[in-house]
């Protein structure tokens, strides 16, 4: 059993979620991997294993981030073990924190049908995704068997490569390999990195999702009494053409606590992932020689798919996720550039110094307030 459904099973009456349900759904729905030949999968799956130190290393000279911080390998996985741990490190994150069900007896009847829900759209991701840092998930290595190849994970979390993934992505780039698995790992390695080497992000990234969840219940209750309001509203946002999609309804239906706590996660997913996009640019041609190619070609693929695809990218909130890597990207840019990669570091001093989500658009502003100098 994973220990995601472990987990499940301990946390039923408080959760309304039965990730267990979510993974074996998704395993079930999920499509297999690409072909690949046994030799090259081997092959694939070391050199993934290996890369993550010297990438992290990569990250630390150019951050500046990290000095004293044991470099470790990351966990190679495939689609049904990243769906396992996903689900585990959501559990984990997410546990006494979600609405419960309203009562024993319809409790456990939603709960297999968020896990329904919540299993489809792993399915969707688990085919997608190259790879993460979860810094909540468990650090044994140890699922229900959907490792690939156990990197010796840590308790402050675990990074995870989807190797079937990264194989199908790489050859759909018509990329160099190494170079493709090295650039990958810097994105996921800067993302290790924020969470190791920021002492006190991990606990206020949870707080503000807990936050944010406990408040669902008021936030669906307000919801009815503004529903007028929330119509009107929606309304004039598609004429001007600025609906935003799912985001842009959940903002329209949240009460304005609830707004607060959401713009500063929005804000601090955004620095997190526009981050990790400009550090595996900025480090540039000398350890990634195709680098630019890469780049050019990725970014044109994030924002392909067939119709069915986009449409389902836009429920889901990917097509969001994206534009965030280019905001964060650019607010970075503009603020290394502005008072250099020090400078830039002061955002890691405490949650007071963390952009607001109106500077993540304006880092100049953000410069201003926290450096008291013009950016």
């Amino acid at each position: 059993m994973s220990a995601a459904a472990s987990s499940a099973e301990t946390t039923e009456s408080r959760t309304p979620v039965d990730w267990g349900i979510a993974v074996s759904t998704a395993h079930a729905l999920m499509k297999p991997g690409p072909a690949v030949p046994r030799a090259e999968a081997e092959r694939t799956v070391e050199q993934l294993r290996e890369v993550t130190g010297p990438a992290e290393a990569h990250v630390r000279e150019l951050t500046g981030l990290g000095e004293g911080l044991p470099l470790l390998p990351g966990d190679v996985v495939d689609r049904r073990g990243w769906v396992s741990a996903a689900a585990e490190g959501l559990s984990i994150l997410t546990e006494g924190a979600l609405p419960g069900g309203p009562n024993r007896t319809i409790g456990p009847v939603l709960a297999t049908s968020a896990g329904l829900q919540a299993g489809m759209v792993l399915a969707y991701l688990g085919g997608r995704v190259l790879g993460q840092y979860d810094p909540f998930g468990g650090g044994d290595g140890g699922d229900d068997g959907g490792d690939v190849g156990d990197g010796g994970g840590h308790h402050s979390g675990r990074l995870l490569l989807v190797a079937p993934n990264i194989i199908a992505a790489q050859r759909a780039l018509d990329v160099p390999a190494d170079d493709f698995r090295l650039w990958v790992c810097l994105h996921e390695c800067t993302h290790r990195l924020q969470f190791t080497a920021v002492p006190w992000l991990r606990e206020y990234f949870a707080g503000q999702v807990r936050t944010f969840l406990t408040g669902l219940d008021e936030t669906a209750t307000t919801a009815l009494s503004r529903l007028p309001d929330v119509i009107r509203a929606a309304r004039r946002r598609t004429e001007e053409g600025t609906s935003g999609g799912p985001l842009g309804l959940m903002e329209l239906l949240q009460s304005p606590q609830q707004r607060e706590v959401f713009d500063r996660l929005i804000a601090l997913s955004t620095l997190l992932e526009g981050h990790a996009d400009h550090v595996m640019d900025a480090v540039g041609p000398t350890v990634v020689p195709s680098v630019a190619t890469i780049r050019a070609r990725f970014t044109a693929r994030r924002r392909g798919g067939g119709v069915l695809d986009r449409i389902l990218r836009t429920i889901l909130g990917v097509d969001a996720k994206v534009k965030q890597y280019a905001v964060g990207a650019a607010f970075t840019r503009h603020v290394v550039d502005a008072v250099g990669m020090d400078g830039f570091n002061a955002i890691w001093t405490s949650p007071e110094t963390l952009p607001l989500r109106a500077e993540m658009s304006d880092p100049a502003a953000w410069v201003r307030r926290v450096h008291g100098r013009d950016g």
